[in-house]
Formats: structure tokens, sequence, C-alpha cells
């Protein structure tokens, strides 16, 4: 299966590279925004266009991520006539999950805890500057502290636990279509014990999302992805929505709804604040520089989070209580501890 997933990832890197050598707009975006020449986007200096910039985000509880909110930096590293080598880095805290809900199912995760994200990439841009495609790559860490079952029961022995990931990604976008295929492969100590009845498992994650620019300042997008994991209660395919707004320079907010057997519904929202170098340009400029191809170049790489699902493997050989109960029909036994 994962050799399979990773063909189509490949396959859907090459189409969207093969995209980039095809300059077509469509009528419609000709007509109200005029060519990339029009704008000055060709006479467009990346080093004035692509620089550091920092901020804050923050994100609602989904499926298997927590509740967060923390402080971001894109680094360019190294600009070129048509490129950007450059390092993004994340802080995240991350705290408790609403009461009676469970972000990774059955567990509350409790706060607080100091996740990390890093990413090295590789943006360039195609000869008449109309897509841009990127790499990039790097390494996610996510502690997580444990409390009581989302039915309210008390659960014993809660344990911390940590979870690493690596992750890759390929993205390409042009002034109304974005495409983002990523990779997310929990390393190390995969599995864990979360308390005495419940194991909590990070997910492979591999997805492709397509967007379309409904105007330049509202992306929305459908996805696909498929989880797997050591415990395997989560195995499976999902897909998810998502409407982003960008409301003012700097400030974008966005809704997601995804699906699968695993997680079922979950609704989550975000938002993040950016603060850039640039609000002392010309008019003139500020217009080319916010052509999504030129932010593209200098925007988070998304997907950065490590995925958890718990699973009752073993139960119920295993007790939480202190009392006998039934939980989802299965009898607790109180001797066998």
């Amino acid at each position: 299966m994962q050799h399979s997933l990773r063909l189509s990832l490949s396959l859907t890197g090459a189409a969207a590279l093969a995209l980039v050598n095809t300059p077509i707009q469509p009528v419609a975006a000709q007509e109200e925004d005029g060519s990339a020449a029009d704008l000055g986007v060709m006479e467009i200096n990346l080093k004035d266009a692509v620089r550091f910039n920092w901020g804050f985000q923050g994100a609602l509880q989904g499926a298997g991520t927590p509740n967060q909110a923390g402080i971001g930096a894109f680094l360019p590293i190294a600009v070129g006539e048509n490129s950007v080598f450059f390092a993004d880095v994340l802080l995240n805290a991350n705290f408790a999950d609403y009461g009676g809900t469970s972000s990774i199912v059955n567990t509350e995760v409790a706060g607080t805890t100091i996740s990390t994200s890093t990413r090295l990439g590789y943006r360039w841009l195609n000869g008449d500057r109309s897509w841009m495609v990127g790499v990039n790559a790097g390494y996610d860490s996510r502690p997580m502290n444990t409390g009581n079952a989302d039915s309210g029961v008390t659960l014993y022995d809660k344990e911390s636990a940590f979870f690493q990931q690596i992750a890759a990604g390929l993205e390409a976008v042009s002034d109304t279509w974005n495409f983002n295929a990523y990779a997310l492969i929990p390393v190390g100590d995969t599995e864990q014990q979360l308390n005495r009845a419940f194991q909590g498992g990070a997910l492979d994650t591999y997805g492709l999302d397509v967007g379309y620019f409904i105007t330049p300042d509202l992306n929305a997008s459908v996805g696909y992805y498929y989880q797997q994991g050591d415990l395997d209660d989560a195995d499976g395919s999902g897909v998810q929505v998502e409407l982003d707004y960008l409301i003012a320079d700097g400030l974008t907010a966005g809704i997601n709804v995804s699906y699968d057997e695993a997680f079922e519904t979950r609704v989550s929202g975000n938002i993040s604040y950016r603060f850039g170098s640039n609000s002392s340009a010309a008019e003139t400029k500020k217009k080319a520089w916010q052509k999504p191809t030129i932010q593209a170049l200098s925007e988070a790489v998304r997907h950065r989070n490590i995925r958890v699902h718990d699973s009752s493997e073993g139960w119920p050989n295993k007790c939480y209580t202190k009392s006998t109960y039934t939980l989802d029909g299965h009898h607790c036994n109180p001797t066998a501890r």
C-alpha cells in the first residue's frame, strides 16, 4: 500500500511539474488582472519581495491534532533571480482538548506541552513566473500529556508520550490553482502506552490537496489522504475540504472539515498573522508582490502536525478504573489488572 501511495504522489508531482511549463491562465483572470508583464511580475527583484517574516498562528483541535497556538518564522537562506532556498520553523504550545471531546478518539489530551516543526525547502518560478514550484522536508516533534476518557471516566496510570516524524512535501501554485502533496512518516517509538486501557500511535499520513483561488484572497481546496499506524485501528482513507481567506495583509483565517472512519467528521479552524518587512513599498510593487505565485515563495509550509490515534488494544484484559463498569459493550474486571 505504501508503495502505491508513494507512486501516486510521485505521479502527482510529475503532473504538477509539467503544468509549470504550460503558462495557461483563464480568460477571465487575464481580463480582470492583466498579464504578468502588466503587473510588473517579470520585473520583480525577488530579493526585495522575499524577506524574513515571522508571526503567530493558532488552530483548534482536529483529527488527531491538538488545540494549539504559537510562533513561527520564515527565513530565506539564499534568494536567487528566480528561486529561494529557505528554512521554516514553528514552535507551538499544545493545549488540553475540549471537555468530553477527545482529539485522538478515546483519551482526552491534557495541556500544556511544546511541539516543534522545522522545514528546509527550495522554491522556484518557471520562465514566465506563472507558476511557483517547491519541495521541502523536515522534522516534527510532539510531547503529549493525557487525561481521562472522553466519556468522563477516570483513567489510571496516565502516561506522557513523545512522538516524532519526518515529513516531505511538493507544492505548485499558479494565480488560479494550487497543489500540495505531502507525506508524514512517524519515527522512533511510534506507539506508546497512554494509560491502563489505551495505547496511542502516531499515524503515517499521505495526502494531496487541490486548491482553487476563487479570488486572490479566497482559496478553496479539497484533499484526499490515506492514514495508517502500527495499531491498525485508524488505517484507511479520508477526505477534507478547506476554505482560507486573507483578511488583511499578513492575516489569514481558515476552516477545515475532514472525514474518515477512524475520526469521523472533524471541524477545525485556524488563524495566522505574519509581520512582513515590505509595508513601506510603493503600491505598484505591492500589487505585483501580492500575486499568488510571488506570495507563495515566502508562505509557511502546510501539514506540520503529528497526528495521533489511540486504541484499546488488549481490552478487556486491561482495566482502567477502580470499580467494575461497562464501556462500549466491554465489561472490565477489576481483578484483571
